[in-house]
């Protein structure tokens, strides 16, 4: 690398991803540019591959640095991009938490800064990472989607609403001050070192929750190996380095990218599942069967999710993920940005899977790893209190549940009172905390400092543009209800009603005399026979489904007769 190259530095934000990990060994390969990879860790951890490969020799010799960085700080961003001559923008949260204000944060106003700093500090190129979801209203499919459809008035989740924003913030700032921008929208990536959508499949497979398909099984899906990926980032690279009318032609525009291999979505799934040693799905589930659960797993999470339970794989934007077709035309990518895929479909499902050897059916008991009723809880404090997993931390849970029963439900408190004693409760303890000394019989009391209680300028501002965001996005709901043309949605809105008026009608006490008991038993029993009561489930649903089939027949068979 000649002296003058020595000092052309390349940025890729969220350079611990996925996709941003195998650009970043792209590039370095390539010999194109310095790499600076910025990312939210304090510190790189590099794995025994990473060390031992491109990105450990990149390091050691200073080709490649890390920056700890947050976009949501713009001094953060500024510092990351200093002196940086094209950036690829590839940090994002992880799609399938459906936290607006994270999302929000992070997809569009973080993206407003690295496009501020890219401007004020000279950045010459600015490839974003986009999806293809920008344009997927969660209910239609797409069919060989081009760049010319429109935005949908609503989007599937947070990701995407957002997603679609930072992308027209990217768009927008083609020409400012030289900056040359485009968006790349890769369909669906898979590869090695993916952390979703393998791990999850085979722990499904494991937990014996992989037989299901969702939907009628042949819904078409664009899949796009992680390499193909990395290579259309530096083919838009490439592109808007180029001069002239291809700069022109490339900059400005968003690009779908795809293997250029439409597949039925089950059948690459069956697939990896297969050549890792697992079953093929085969127990179709209409997708409106699916939703209701979905509905209802989602509004547990957002209940318990403050309390440890981790981001359920069953929500209602996966269950229609799952089930619609989503496939996209690259011919605009192969024109402008001289895109074509360097790894066909097939051989990249054969490195995917040659990569997960350790997954496969023979290399872990089906019983290893965490059971279906912890995954259900979510894996997390939720999860370790109902299954008794720390008896210590189960037994304070259910003291705690004790005393609010016996101090404020059977009594029959009302709110006001029950608040009353709470706040009461809380100043005596508060007031006596504070006036013990430091020591006390051997013991260091730890004061509670004042921080604990004062809100920064950041979280209320954040916490008003969460409540600004909710009272939006019900009003827009409204806005959708009252024209009268959405069935889907009125449906939604009657089951969700309904649905709180059945809550609404129990009671506290049988909450706590019924419900709680009940919790602590049911999921304590269920791990600890989760084959035995799944074997009898998945045989009632085989019996439902059969008498459905033959019910079908005979129907079929008399209006031939008629």
């Amino acid at each position: 690398m000649s002296p003058e190259e020595a000092e052309r530095w390349c940025v890729v934000t969220g350079g611990r991803g996925f996709a941003a990990r195998h650009l970043v060994e792209m590039l370095v390969r390539y010999e194109m540019f310095l790499v600076r990879i910025a990312d939210l860790a304090p510190a790189i951890q590099l794995d025994t591959q990473e060390e031992n490969g491109f990105l450990g020799e990149a390091m050691r010799s200073g080709r490649v640095r890390y920056i700890s960085a947050d976009l949501r700080d713009k001094s953060q961003v500024v510092k990351a991009i200093h002196g940086a001559e094209v950036v690829f923008h590839m940090a994002a949260p992880d799609s399938s938490i459906n936290n607006h204000l994270l999302q929000y944060s992070v997809n569009v106003q973080g993206t407003r800064n690295v496009i501020d700093a890219c401007v004020n500090t000279g950045v010459k190129r600015l490839i974003y990472t986009s999806s293809p979801s920008v344009v997927f209203d969660g209910v239609h499919g797409i069919l060989n989607g081009s760049e010319s459809m429109d935005y949908p008035s609503k989007h599937n989740d947070s990701y995407s609403a957002t997603k679609a924003e930072g992308e027209a913030l990217i768009m927008k700032a083609n020409g400012s001050n030289g900056l040359l921008t485009c968006c790349i929208r890769p369909s669906s990536i898979f590869g090695p070192r993916d952390r979703l959508l393998v791990p999850s499949l085979v722990a499904a497979a494991r937990a014996g929750k992989s037989k299901f398909i969702i939907g009628d099984g042949n819904n078409l899906y664009d899949f796009t190996y992680v390499e193909n990926v990395a290579h259309a980032h530096v083919c838009a690279e490439r592109a808007l380095a180029s001069g002239g009318d291809v700069s022109t032609k490339a900059a400005g525009q968003a690009y779908f990218i795809t293997n250029m291999e439409p597949i039925k979505f089950w059948e690459f799934m069956s697939q990896l599942l297969e050549g890792l040693g697992y079953e093929r799905p085969s127990i179709q589930i209409p997708a409106f069967v699916m939703m209701p659960i979905a509905h209802l797993v989602e509004l547990t999470h957002k209940f318990l999710g403050p309390y440890g339970m981790k981001v359920p794989q069953l929500t209602p934007s996966r269950v229609r993920l799952l089930s619609c077709s989503r496939t996209f035309d690259s011919t605009k990518a192969k024109d402008r940005l001289g895109y074509a895929p360097v790894v066909p479909l097939q051989e990249g499902i054969r490195r995917t899977i040659d990569s997960f050897s350790h997954l496969t059916a023979g290399s872990q008991s089906r019983r290893e790893g965490p059971s279906m009723a912890s995954m259900i809880l979510g894996s997390g404090k939720v999860a370790d209190i109902l299954l008794w997993k720390d008896s210590k931390q189960t037994l304070i849970a259910i003291s705690i549940l004790i005393s609010i029963y016996y101090n404020f439900v059977a009594t029959g408190s009302t709110i006001i009172t029950a608040l009353s004693k709470t706040l009461l409760v809380s100043s005596v303890f508060l007031f006596f905390h504070g006036i013990l000394p430091e020591k006390l019989f051997g013991y260091t009391i730890e004061k509670i400092p004042a921080s604990q209680f004062h809100l920064s300028k950041d979280s209320s501002h954040h916490l008003s543009l969460s409540v600004i965001s909710s009272w939006n996005t019900t009003v827009k709901a409204l806005k959708s209800l009252c024209l009268g043309n959405d069935w889907s949605f009125f449906l939604k809105v009657v089951f969700i009603l309904l649905l709180l008026s059945f809550a609404g009608a129990i009671s506290l006490h049988s909450v706590f005399v019924i419900g709680l008991p009940i919790a602590f038993i049911a999921f304590l029993v269920y791990e600890k026979k989760e084959q035995e009561i799944d074997s009898i489930v998945l045989g009632f649903k085989s019996f439902v489904y059969k008498r459905k089939s033959d019910v079908y027949e005979k129907l079929l068979r008399s209006k031939k007769h008629d």
